[in-house]
């Protein structure tokens, strides 16, 4: 029975992945066609396989340098950010005069441009991790406090009657009804926020770094080298996927109960 349970697992993960990587094959074959028919030149829009010879020959140096400085950096300001907007959320919940107040200010600060904060930061705090890990951070805040903040208030008013009649305390209502009721929304948020982490740290590298996939992708920028534009783009774009799928792992782990989560 064990080894047939395991082939079913496997059977629904290919089911839900062959698609993707399916229509992901199907476009990049389009892709190279369309480059090689239109005879397009490579400095202008190269096609895939320029694309695989530059991650052949540059690769192992982005990933090992410049992709790991920058996913330290996301890494770095997703858990920074994630951590301010849940406590932030909770403050809001048992205060709703401190949310009324400040609220319309998270949202201003949504608003508020990236590139025009990330080079304010860059002058405040220099070329170090310090302004890279801020914009990650500053980016992940909101939809992590949206969802934390509605999680929260998602109690059913059965459970809070039945946590009453048990003469339960506020601080066990906390833990053992509003925390678990709330872990679909804050995985829903977080797992928002691990991709806007990576765009955060790129965008706050465009500003002023001397490493990592922002700066590679400037200093291309300024050479016409298109394929090692892409190269970059595409490494970040696979780390951003890694990171999401991580946090869909840990959401797999933490919730274990029927229906917990939200994609279902």
């Amino acid at each position: 029975m064990s080894s047939i349970r395991k082939r079913s697992r496997v059977v629904d993960v290919l089911l839900r992945v062959l698609p993707s990587v399916v229509i992901f094959a199907l476009c990049l074959v389009a892709w190279e066609l369309w480059v090689n028919i239109r005879d397009v030149p490579a400095y202008l829009y190269p096609s895939p396989s320029d694309i695989g010879k530059e991650l052949r020959d540059e690769g192992l140096s982005l990933a090992v340098d410049d992709l790991r400085w920058t996913m330290t950096e996301a890494v770095l300001g997703f858990l920074l950010g994630s951590a301010v907007a849940l406590f932030t959320g909770i403050v809001f919940v048992h205060a709703k005069f401190l949310e009324r107040v400040f609220f319309p200010w998270a949202i201003v600060l949504q608003t508020v441009p990236i590139v025009a904060v990330a080079p304010l930061l860059t002058i405040w705090f220099g070329f170090t991790l310090t302004p890279k890990v801020l914009i990650a951070a500053l980016i992940c805040f909101f939809p992590v406090l949206v969802n934390a903040t509605k999680g929260l208030r998602s109690i059913s008013s059965q459970a809070v009657e039945l946590m009453s009649i048990l003469s339960a305390s506020k601080w066990s209502l906390f833990w053992r009804v509003r925390i678990p009721s709330s872990l679909p929304y804050v995985f829903a948020g977080l797992k928002v926020a691990s991709t806007l982490s990576v765009i955060g740290a790129i965008v706050a590298e465009f500003t002023g770094a001397d490493r990592g996939i922002g700066f590679v992708i400037i200093q291309a920028s300024y050479r016409l080298d298109t394929r090692l534009m892409f190269a970059g783009i595409a490494l970040s774009s696979a780390a951003g996927v890694v990171f999401f799928n991580i946090i869909g792992a840990l959401e797999r782990l933490a919730l274990r109960w029927p229906d917990a989560r939200l994609d279902r």
